[in-house]
């Protein structure tokens, strides 16, 4: 098969298509055939060389991926070749007591797609069933591929790790990017009063139409300001980060008394600086919140068969062309994911 594989990674990371064994089917394994695959900041984080852990070199990248079943393999009972799927980002085992129940962990032989094996940029993948969901009729691929990650980690994100409530108020960083934008839907669909965060002036009206109520375009004055004026100095109940240690400063700052800060993200790689103090007088937690749990893919496919939410698409690419998406992404030009037609 043909896959598109990050050889070299660094300032000038090298991909290049190459022919590749097609992946094997085994007993509770399916074969997809992938269609579409989303591009994120994990993937150019890779590619740049910020992320090595558990990367081995060359690689198909891509963890957010739809497709069409090809075959598969034995003991598969929920999944059936021809139907429409879309994956997590971690292929779970789907076999141990937690998985089985549906409790939340960190699955130990979970593997990573497009960081410990291969992932969408390929013309097939092999997934264990655990870890797909059929997809609502009607769901364009570009869309369908971002149900999990971002949409899925958004859900988990707003409702589990910040446990944002009617009412709250509510500030998202790095607004207008793949994950953030699913974060204001999110947060709005709770109830919350949405601050979204944006260094884009041309990313302010996209945002509002996602449901914001007050877009803060990040200048000279330390947003934390902008939001500090907007609560009336009380300050936010929630930050929602998706930039990491060129906001942690500022997301504190931004926050209220009993304010949660939750991460999700880190874009720069650099060790954040933060004033102990600040959160010591707030009382504030700061939470981690990683990935999303099958549970978390199937609610978003629902909310998109409501209308309730959409995975924002800035642009769809065939993969020849992925060069030139990695380009805008890292531009900052794309409200919402970049994706990639395989």
């Amino acid at each position: 098969m043909k896959a598109l594989l990050l050889e070299e990674a660094g300032p000038d990371p090298k991909l290049a298509f190459r022919e590749i064994a097609e992946p094997d089917c085994g007993p509770g394994q399916v074969l997809v055939r992938v269609r579409a695959c989303g591009l994120c900041r994990h993937d150019l984080a890779v590619m740049e060389g910020l992320l090595r852990r558990g990367v081995r070199l060359p690689l198909a990248l891509g963890h957010e991926i739809a497709g069409e079943v090809e075959k598969v393999g034995a003991s598969v009972l929920r999944i059936a070749a021809g139907d429409r799927v879309a994956s997590l980002p971690v292929d779970a085992c789907g076999g141990c007591p937690q998985c089985l129940t549906g409790r939340e962990h960190r699955c130990e032989d979970g593997r990573g797609m497009g960081h410990g094996v291969h992932g969408g940029m390929a013309e097939y993948v092999a997934v264990r069933e655990h870890s797909l969901v059929k997809l609502p009729s009607g769901i364009p691929w570009n869309q369908a591929c971002l149900l999990a990650c971002p949409t899925g980690v958004a859900l988990k994100a707003v409702r589990e790790a910040a446990q944002v409530k009617a009412g709250e108020t509510v500030a998202v960083t790095g607004a207008g990017g793949g994950l953030g934008t699913q974060l204001v839907q999110a947060a709005k669909l709770s109830g919350a009063r949405v601050l979204a965060v944006t260094s884009s002036q041309a990313k302010e009206r996209g945002l509002k139409v996602l449901g914001a109520d007050e877009v803060i375009v990040t200048n000279d004055l330390d947003w934390s300001e902008v939001a500090l004026a907007l609560t009336g100095d009380r300050g936010v109940d929630v930050v929602l980060d998706t930039v990491g240690s060129a906001m942690a400063a500022s997301a504190v700052k931004a926050l209220s008394v009993g304010g949660r800060l939750a991460l999700l993200g880190e874009v720069e790689g650099l060790e954040a600086q933060l004033n102990l103090g600040e959160i010591i007088f707030r009382e504030a937690r700061i939470i981690g919140s990683l990935g999303a749990d099958r549970r978390h893919l199937e609610e978003a496919a629902r909310l998109w068969s409501t209308g309730a939410i959409r995975p924002v698409v800035g642009g769809t690419k065939p993969w020849e062309e992925a060069r030139e998406a990695v380009s805008r992404v890292k531009g900052g030009q794309v409200l919402g994911r970049m994706t990639l037609e395989v």
